[in-house]
């Protein structure tokens, strides 16, 4: 399976992945799903929120343990995150078959759409939409950077936009979901190979516009200058400085800037921030501490400051008693007294229906620590840990 997937949506000159929502390697990916689903004899299921199911079982029975992740990726990402909780998840269910296991409740295999937001500016969409967290209102009028509209680009690929929307009916069939991904960071010690997490950081994504003036680079005088690049370039020093004052994350990792010609003065840069904290009253502090040094530092270069919250997801608490149970079924398997818990920093669609259903987070061990990034790793050793883990766990849910 890992084998199949490597090569799809993979650029030739960086080796990172473009795997972007309603695109070519996207609808390869989700083929590559509904083969795997056939292939077991699952019933597959595509919902009006683009989200692809695998069920073994009658969906409708309720009490569903569900598992999975996604296919999609950041620009230039790594292979491993969300691809490597989907594969362990079909992984894990050839292994409880292997072991003769007997389900007593319905369990379910998930590909959520369009989770890295790379395309549309929003993370989670799919599973979002289907928590009734994105309106379809809102999902309406989000637009790529070509102007394309997420409706249309679902109607394209063959998805009916009109039918998105929360699904409640679908979310209380759920009685667990569980997601197993690539550890981002390095957290867990050489000797543990899978950790269960404990709460997500709160974070969010927000635009800053800095209007100043466009003109000639080789005829204005420095003092005559109205430049919003410069303005930019400070705000970005301040974030990192305030971050790290804060023990919190703050990153500049995209900008737009018009008209974008090299001799030319900039008229408009736009600069997106992604920031994150321990607690909510930090993050908020923060970026209100990022937006006052824009602002100062803009009334000096004649810059006018705009601020847009794009997305926020606050503090995610996974369910307690399913995130203990966890780590007492991992830890026993693995001779532990139980595996470890440790909070993260990143988004994922567990953190988005943690409000919905119970659910909780496995992390498999990146010897690196890097992801988003072509140079995003696991050893094959601890991917093979984490399907047992996660076996392990199906089996503790949803089998007699």
């Amino acid at each position: 399976m890992w084998a199949e997937l490597l090569p799809v949506g993979r650029s030739a000159a960086s080796g990172g992945y473009r795997r972007f929502a309603w695109n070519a390697a996207d609808a390869e990916c989700r083929a590559w799903f509904e083969q795997q689903a056939r292939d077991r004899g699952l019933a597959y299921e595509l919902d009006r929120n683009g989200n692809q199911w695998a069920w073994l079982g009658d969906p409708e029975a309720g009490g569903a343990v569900v598992t999975g992740s996604h296919l999609d990726s950041v620009p230039d990402g790594g292979a491993f995150d969300g691809p490597l909780g989907v594969v362990s998840s079909f992984a894990a269910l050839d292994e409880l078959r292997a072991r003769g296991a007997r389900f007593a409740r319905p369990l379910a295999i998930v590909n959520f759409g369009d989770e890295e937001g790379a395309r549309f500016g929003v993370a989670c969409i799919g599973s979002r939409l289907t928590a009734g967290v994105l309106s379809r209102e809102a999902a309406y009028e989000l637009r790529d950077a070509d102007g394309v509209r997420l409706p249309d680009a679902m109607e394209r690929a063959g998805q009916d936009p009109t039918a998105i929307g929360a699904d409640g009916e679908r979310l209380a069939r759920i009685g667990a979901f569980v997601e197993l991904h690539v550890e981002q960071g390095r957290r867990l010690a050489e000797d543990q190979p899978v950790g269960v997490a404990s709460a997500i950081w709160p974070h969010g994504r927000w635009r800053f516009d800095f209007h100043g003036e466009a003109n000639h680079a080789g005829t204005t005088r420095i003092e005559d200058r109205r430049d919003p690049m410069l303005t930019y370039a400070t705000t970005v020093l301040a974030a990192r400085k305030k971050a790290r004052l804060a023990g919190a994350l703050a990153t500049f990792g995209k900008v737009a800037v018009e008209p974008n010609g090299t001799n030319a003065i900039a008229s408009l840069v736009r600069g997106w921030l992604d920031s994150r904290a321990a607690d909510e009253a930090t993050l908020t502090a923060l970026v209100e501490e990022i937006e006052r040094a824009a602002a100062e530092r803009g009334e000096r270069d004649g810059v006018r400051v705009g601020l847009t919250r794009e997305s926020y997801t606050p503090v995610v608490d996974f369910d307690g008693p399913l995130r203990d149970r966890l780590a007492r079924v991992i830890g026993a398997k693995g001779g532990l007294g139980g595996a470890p818990v440790l909070p993260t920093g990143a988004g994922h669609d567990a953190g988005i229906l943690a409000s919905a259903v119970p659910t909780a987070m496995l992390f498999v061990r990146n010897p690196t620590g890097v992801s988003h990034s072509p140079a995003e790793h696991a050893e094959t050793a601890d991917c093979l840990a984490g399907v047992t883990a996660l076996a392990d766990v199906l089996e503790d849910l949803a089998c007699q």
